[in-house]
């Protein structure tokens, strides 16, 4: 009876701690996406996820394997709604409706729920090479993801054309938020989805 009691109470706490991090790493996943990397801080993050600052070396070795951690969950939850997009419609035809919900007003003024790219990625060089190979991992499924877009699939020119799209879709999604003039941000969007949107969608 002791034997299991114990168990129960190890499983207990171990679930609990999971729960902790998790959480932990959710509110880094939208801070750093708010902030950037080196706006974000250990104290914040741990003040924030109702925790104490003393409790942050529980979960993690470092600050850098936080953000690392933090990076790989804000492309994951980027990539889920992209695929979510992409499954929702019927196959091949996933692109314009993936572009309008990318270069949207709505992702523009919301950077803690959106694309780590555009949120990070003139930051991304500088961080260290855990977050830079989380950071490659999602491009890559990113360009993958949009070249299966195309008809031709799996010849070059998809994958040149993913490639293009991913630098636009990206860049014009920066620049829209960086800029303090609303009609120029969204002629951003506006005319990047236009450009970037298959003919007859």
């Amino acid at each position: 009876m002791m034997t299991i009691m114990r168990k129960s109470s190890t499983t207990a706490r171990a679930a609990a701690k999971e729960a902790t991090h998790e959480r932990i790493v959710a509110v880094a996943a939208r801070a750093i996406r708010r902030s950037g990397y080196d706006g974000t801080g250990v104290a914040d993050i741990m003040k924030e996820a109702g925790l104490t600052h003393g409790a942050f070396y529980a979960h993690f070795e470092s600050r850098e394997a936080m953000l690392a951690e933090a990076a790989a969950r804000a492309c994951a939850e980027s990539a889920a709604a992209a695929a979510d997009v992409a499954a929702s419609v019927p196959a091949g035809s996933a692109l314009a409706p993936m572009l309008g919900a990318y270069l949207s007003r709505a992702h523009a003024a919301n950077p803690e729920l959106g694309c780590p790219l555009a949120a990070l990625g003139s930051e991304t060089s500088r961080q260290a090479p855990e977050v830079r190979r989380v950071t490659t991992q999602h491009i890559k499924e990113t360009v993958d993801l949009l070249a299966r877009q195309s008809p031709d699939w799996g010849q070059s020119a998809a994958h040149e054309r993913a490639l293009v799209t991913i630098s636009a879709m990206v860049g014009a999604l920066l620049l829209a938020r960086a800029v303090d003039d609303p009609k120029l941000s969204d002629d951003l969007l506006d005319t990047a989805r236009r450009y970037l949107t298959p003919a007859g969608h």
